[in-house]
């Protein structure tokens, strides 16, 4: 199961609901994202610890904290209660070994991208929740909220 989250950068799609879900999961807890996507948002999002995962050791934006590994900002987090892994690609490729809980948007459309997630066993993974939303004046395509736990 692979799927699309970015084209040159930024999301392929606008879909406001989405938004305002993610905004709802991530206030007040810690984002993990990589460099790239920390550019494509263009600050630090208010209300959480926004962590950037970089190599360049120069890079530093005010109201961000920055490590060179997941490994090392995991550490840096081991007393948060939930943490969120928000992209990118190659992010979300290293962190899904270690989740337990995936909160994911299905859009329901073919489209090329350059940044994916990826693939995973859909047969480890129990499904918690499943809310297809149709398309409408707002948004574009039909899509799904799934939240999904890992099978221990």
């Amino acid at each position: 199961m692979a799927l699309v989250i970015g084209v040159g950068g930024e999301l392929p799609w606008h879909l406001p609901n989405d938004l305002q879900r993610f905004k709802q999961l991530t206030m007040g807890k810690p984002i993990i994202m990589g460099r790239k996507t920390f550019e494509s948002i263009g600050r630090p999002l208010p209300g959480r610890k926004n962590i950037v995962l970089t190599k360049n050791i120069d890079f530093s934006v005010e109201g961000i904290e920055c490590y060179s590994s997941l490994i090392l900002a995991l550490g840096a987090l081991e007393n948060e209660e939930e943490v969120f892994v928000i992209g990118g690609g190659m992010i979300y490729k290293e962190a899904l070994p270690r989740v337990t809980t995936i909160y994911l948007t299905e859009v329901m459309t073919q489209l090329d991208g350059d940044a994916y997630f990826p693939n995973f066993d859909l047969s480890e993974w129990k499904e918690v929740s499943s809310e297809l939303r149709e398309s409408d004046a707002d948004h574009l395509y039909s899509y799904r909220f799934r939240h999904l736990e890992k099978i221990a």
